[in-house]
């Protein structure tokens, strides 16, 4: 039975008079009365497997338009085909900062399927419960690639085609969620429990509207402006420079420059919440996670206040009759929920904050907020953290914000039984005499914890070494009272230890708690920060990008390239004629061409060259001879005109050519693999 069936007879069995047991029979004879506009969704599943194949077909024509660098030998039948089928990227993940608010988007786009996947809704076929995992891997693989087209448009270099196409494919899209939408809506009744779910499903889709919308508008954009190029008659798109306009280098900039005064001086904001810094750029890595991790947690609290506001009351009425403190259980309710979504906010701009910090201070050289100083992850655990983290954070601020909440409710209404109901039965000044009744013993355990230190303080610590300093130093006075001092407490200290360490119990719990979702900083002592995978992840990730992404190394980087390129420019073009890029053919048409210039530029070099056997040795003997005299002949004249140098042109290597074939002297050219 479906769960689509089990709605049908809710749906059914509220609007019926009377209020018979669940019957599957009823489900059978109830789901075709007066339901038929449910019969106009289109579920995300059944769109999800529709959109398998367009997506394979764009991803393979973008494919097809893109070069390899790699040709193989088979492909030299095919001319058409020689260097097709490229690796289409969808986004670099590394460091590039291009359409970083596009794919965010874009990202933003998935989130609906996303949470589906979280929460197990997506099974493609029914398996045996041991191997469930590959059944959601298989569902991962399809939702990857019916979510392709919107990035591979995004990232291709083809910019009309990928316009048109993820113009055309979000549109699908959208249609299906207004259709959805529409035919969700048309469900919407308020007098039944899953009937007022529907009316607030605008509540919960609006942000997916959103991010398929701006998709809309970036291809509008991005085909609007091909189309433009294209009448300007200016095809090759000037790509601006990576470094040079960009950020990066403005950094390093600053970096040899020595800042004024004025920038120095903060102001409390910049100090301690937030400093602007117009030369960092976060890649589209964080921007598209920040992203995807706040329209996720936005999806999930509008659910949980949806469910919790209509079906609580209408399914479990005795309850809340027998409880009595309804206000109670709302208003904290409410107050938690606030408090959790405010918290979980702050710890997605918190993480961004974090990143930035903790990057630039790899660029600095400065590791001290690693688990040690010289630590390095692994090269794979690093390259593996760039993958991990957007699906890491994103589950780990999911149920956060989930642990935070439920931690927060119990707490809170654990607080209105203990302070606001006592209050509100006997009185603010009865709770309080009660209060100090209950912590009088822990109030003295405090007291006795302050008086040792205050008697070390005053009696077993020498004076100060100068007036002016602030503490006592670190040594001992009247050493004998100090011993005793020790012995009597010590008994007690024992007892004082067992509190403390209760204590120190739910303290660590409650800050586990409130951190769990920052993936930024470990929840574990020192010493055991690798066993918090979610940090080493953290690590690992800001490890690669600081490896691959610091602006000082990108920069020299590109000056070493830039300068290469320019000397390789500047010296001869002889000295780049063994260039092996094109196809065979070409190759070997080059070789022949260089064979047979170096030979008419250098004659002697015949007798060295490697003849073929069934080749005359007077006939090549001939032809050194001919070549030397016409050579000759060319020196002789040269010295008569003025004594001026005369080299032979290549214009004149088809006329020579001939000669020596009427002199019966002919040249064997060798292939590119012989010696020469």
């Amino acid at each position: 039975m479906s769960s689509s069936e089990v709605v049908c007879w809710f749906l059914n069995s509220n609007n019926s008079e009377n209020d018979d047991d669940f019957n599957p029979e009823q489900i059978e004879t109830n789901t075709t009365v007066d339901f038929s506009d449910d019969r106009c969704h289109i579920t995300r599943e059944i769109f999800l497997h529709a959109c398998i194949l367009p997506s394979l077909f764009i991803v393979l024509l973008l494919s097809f338009l893109e070069r390899r660098r790699k040709v193989y030998s088979f492909e030299e039948r095919f001319p058409y085909l020689r260097g097709r089928f490229g690796i289409v990227v969808p986004m670099d993940f590394t460091g590039t900062l291009r359409n970083r608010w596009s794919y965010a988007f874009a990202v933003g786009a998935t989130t609906p399927l996303m949470i589906d996947l979280l929460s197990g809704d997506i099974v493609l076929f029914e398996v045996p419960y041991w191997i469930i995992t590959l059944v959601y891997l298989v569902a991962a693989f399809e939702v990857a690639v019916a979510f392709l087209p919107f990035f591979a448009c995004l990232s291709t270099k083809h910019r009309g085609l990928g316009g048109t196409l993820g113009l055309l494919y979000t549109l699908a899209w959208f249609i299906v969620a207004v259709w959805n939408f529409r035919c969700v809506y048309n469900v919407c009744d308020p007098s039944s429990f899953f009937g007022m779910v529907f009316c607030y499903g605008w509540l919960i889709d609006w942000p997916y509207f959103l991010c398929l919308g701006f998709l809309l508008g970036r291809f509008g954009c991005m085909l609007v402006k091909s189309v433009k190029i294209c009448l300007q008659k200016n095809n090759q798109q000037e790509e601006e420079d990576e470094v040079f306009q960009s950020h990066q280098y403005k950094h390093v900039q600053r970096l040899l420059k020595r800042p004024p005064a004025w920038l120095l001086q903060k102001t409390w904001i910049q100090r301690n919440i937030y400093s602007w810094d117009p030369y960092f750029k976060f890649p589209n890595r964080m921007i598209a996670t920040a992203v995807i991790s706040i329209i996720a947690l936005y999806m999930i609290i509008s659910l949980e206040q949806v469910f919790s506001t209509v079906g609580l009351k209408d399914l479990y009425p005795p309850i809340w009759t027998l409880l009595g403190h309804v206000d109670y259980a709302w208003n904290t309710w409410y107050a938690t929920t606030a408090l959790s979504t405010l918290a979980s906010i702050a710890h997605v701009g918190h993480t961004l904050m974090c990143y930035r910090k903790h990057m630039k201070r790899l660029w600095a050289g400065n590791k001290s907020f690693l688990p040690n100083n010289d630590y390095v992850p692994h090269s794979a655990v690093s390259v593996a953290a760039l993958a991990k983290y957007p699906g890491c954070q994103i589950a780990f601020t999911i149920w956060g914000y989930l642990i935070v909440h439920i931690a927060l409710f119990v707490f809170g209404m654990i607080f209105v039984y203990l302070v606001v109901v006592p209050i509100r039965c006997v009185g603010l000044g009865k709770w309080l005499i009660n209060l100090l009744i209950f912590l009088s013993n822990f109030l003295i355990v405090i007291a006795l914890l302050m008086l040792q230190i205050l008697l070390v303080q005053v009696f077993f610590l020498q004076e100060k070494i100068k007036p002016e300093n602030k503490e006592k130093p670190l040594a001992l006075n009247n050493r004998k009272a100090f011993h005793n001092f020790n012995y009597f407490f010590f008994f007690y200290n024992v007892i004082l230890g067992l509190g403390s360490c209760i204590l120190r119990l739910f303290g660590s719990a409650f800050v586990g708690l409130l951190l769990v979702s920052r993936i930024n900083r470990t929840i574990m002592p020192k010493g055991f920060e690798m066993l918090d995978k979610g940090y080493q992840t953290w690590i690992g990730m800001i490890m690669a990008d600081h490896y691959h992404s610091s602006p000082v190394m990108v920069c020299f980087c590109h000056l070493l390239l830039k300068r290469t390129l320019e000397r390789q420019k500047s010296t001869k073009a002889y000295s780049r004629l063994n260039s092996t890029s094109g196809s065979p053919a070409e190759v070997r048409a080059r070789a022949h061409w260089h064979v047979s210039y170096t030979l008419l530029r250098n004659p002697k070099l015949i007798m060295l060259r490697k003849h073929r056997k069934h080749s005359s040795d007077n006939r090549d003997q001939l032809a050194v001879a001919w070549v030397m005299l016409q050579m000759e002949q060319v020196n002789i004249s040269a010295s008569a005109e003025g004594n001026r140098e005369v080299c032979v042109s290549p214009i004149f290597m088809p006329v020579l050519s001939a000669q020596l074939q009427l002199s019966s002297a002919s040249v064997h050219f060798s292939s590119p693999g012989n010696k020469r």
